[in-house]
């Protein structure tokens, strides 16, 4: 690429780089961004359509989750890419909203392109949209209704609702995974400061394909992806007094290098008989705790085994560090550092350690805790595709219910609080006036296409679905008027008990804003072909993206 400087030609990048200016640079952007909406919009609600991802290697994943699809979407362009960061964001803060996010996003770009095409510069249209999240905030806290870990029956119907869009089987199926997901994140949920806390960590999920979505259960413990280490001891411990041990349970090398010189053969049988010895003793210590469960996050020598089944004590090796960490949440015992001095009340309790063959593969079952803070979500399936479906469909209303339990507010779905903040902005764009005011409207606009989306994945006709939105928002009680999927009609979705937590919806209007004012901002897009650092590197002076102000 050459510039002209007092009529002589400057080399500011290497021949055969593209560099993109002005307009034609937001168009290519805000295009980029709107496909990439286009993309997720068919998965949107109960009636979203899936889509297959083919790897290069032929993996296969069959999803309509709006994170995973663009996870795994081999994109190039640095808008979407930008685009794909959104959905990221949205599923590492709320994890539930990821389409919505995307939706929004995508046609606040587009809206904004129109205005761009009508020479109204991009940062009026940043300074509206800014002004228009703020209000839509307002507006939410306004028309969003409290939630406390007592309303059960609420909760449950905002995971049913997270997972609604997931083709993961039957009413039934989902009804009961709403409620196992509700009653777990309300089992580790803790009260500080007189707000709800959830580490959603402590909620772990072990998937294994075989059985039924039905035989999907919450285990009121955890589920360890390990066997018991020798055939003689018991598979199944009622009662049980557990001892989390981290430290090796086998003669340990001297830490610096040692030589012991046996010169008979009396000296050897000594030797053996004082490592005997040793692991008899460590095996002592352990029983005389009165624990019959030891899980142990190293390994455990044959002779140990051997001596602690002649003891009956059940014992699990190399376990985890995160599901020791859960395994002392769930049942109240402390992970000890060593065998000495060990007392009782180090030990934790567990009305069941049973070992049992899932998909012909051993796995222990630690249930039954009095009042664990870990639990665990056991995920079944007829086979991998529908039990990853049904992972990412417990993930989404895991996020969804922490959420709302976080937060405290929850708002009626179904795109009705979209027309509702949309309705609102319509008045309070004319009290702004100026430029400013086309942007406030575009970015209305821009939410009535969750509303659209949701009729069009339905088979309802878009035009008479918004028109009919409207005019009932405008009436007195009209706020929780939205898209009925189900019924294929528009309705009041607080009778249906459509609920989604307000924090996802909050955080899916501050990341659109956020990203659509990233593209806007960018009038330059400097890109090069590559090629003389090797693997498609870029040459020295070239750049993938830039101008921004």
């Amino acid at each position: 690429m050459t510039k002209q400087v007092n009529g002589d030609q400057v080399y500011v990048m290497p021949e055969g780089s593209q560099r993109v200016l002005g307009r034609d640079a937001m168009r290519v952007n805000i295009a980029i961004g709107y496909a990439v909406a286009n993309i997720v919009k068919t998965t949107l609600g109960p009636k979203g359509m899936d889509k297959m991802l083919v790897s290069d290697l032929g993996d296969i994943v069959i999803t309509n989750d709006g994170a995973t699809i663009l996870e795994e979407m081999n994109v190039d362009h640095p808008a979407a890419k930008l685009m794909v960061e959104i959905a990221k964001t949205q599923d590492k803060e709320v994890g539930d909203g990821t389409t919505t996010s995307v939706v929004i996003a995508g046609n606040l770009l587009r809206r904004a392109g129109e205005l761009i095409d009508q020479s109204i510069h991009p940062t009026v249209i940043i300074k509206g949209y800014e002004l228009a999240a703020r209000k839509s905030e307002e507006v939410l806290a306004k028309i969003s209704e409290p939630v406390t870990i007592a309303d059960k029956e609420i909760l449950t119907r905002i995971a049913s609702v997270a997972m609604g869009s997931k083709g993961i089987g039957s009413d039934d199926e989902k009804k009961k995974i709403a409620q196992i997901v509700a009653d777990a994140v309300m089992q580790v949920s803790t009260t500080q400061n007189g707000k709800q806390k959830v580490d959603l960590d402590l909620i772990k999920i072990e998937k294994k394909a075989g059985g039924e979505v039905m035989d999907t259960e919450l285990i009121r413990g955890v589920v360890v992806d390990k066997e018991i280490v020798h055939s003689n001891m018991p598979k199944s411990v009622k009662d049980a007094k557990i001892l989390l041990l981290d430290a090796a349970l086998e003669i340990e090398k001297t830490e610096t290098d040692a030589k012991i010189e046996i010169t008979s053969p009396d000296k050897m049988e000594a030797f053996l008989h004082q490592e005997e010895k040793m692991m008899r003793d460590m095996v002592d210590k352990i029983a005389a705790t009165k624990a019959n469960v030891v899980f142990c996050q190293k390994g455990i020598d044959d002779l140990v085994q051997h001596f602690l089944a002649k003891k009956q004590i059940v014992a699990v090796r190399r376990v985890k560090k995160s599901d020791m960490e859960k395994l002392a949440r769930a049942t109240g015992a402390c992970v000890a550092s060593s065998l000495e001095d060990l007392k009782e009340s180090d030990l934790g309790h567990a009305g069941m350690v049973e070992e049992r063959k899932v998909g012909g593969e051993a796995m222990v079952f630690v249930e039954k805790c009095k009042d664990p803070k870990s639990v665990t979500l056991f995920v079944r399936g007829g086979t991998d595709h529908v039990v990853s479906e049904v992972e990412r469909a417990v993930v989404d209303a895991r996020g969804a219910v922490a959420s709302a339990l976080q937060d405290g507010r929850y708002v009626i779905g179904g795109g009705s609080v979209e027309m509702e903040i949309s309705r609102e902005l319509h008045a309070y764009a004319v009290q702004i006036g100026g430029r400013e005011q086309l942007a406030i409207q575009g970015f209305a606009e821009a939410l009535e296409s969750i509303p659209r989306a949701l009729a069009e994945n339905a088979g309802m006709d878009v035009i008479d679905t918004l028109v009919s939105l409207r005019n009932k928002h405008k009436e007195a009680g009209g706020k929780t008027v939205g898209v009925d999927v189900m019924a294929g009609k528009v309705g009041d979705l607080k009778a249906s008990g459509i609920y989604e937590p307000a924090k996802v919806k909050k955080q899916a209007i501050s990341s659109a804003t956020e990203t659509a004012r990233l593209i806007l901002r960018i009038d330059d897009i400097i890109s090069s072909k590559g090629g003389s650092r090797g693997g498609g590197g870029m040459p020295p002076g070239g750049m993938d993206m830039g101008g921004m102000d």
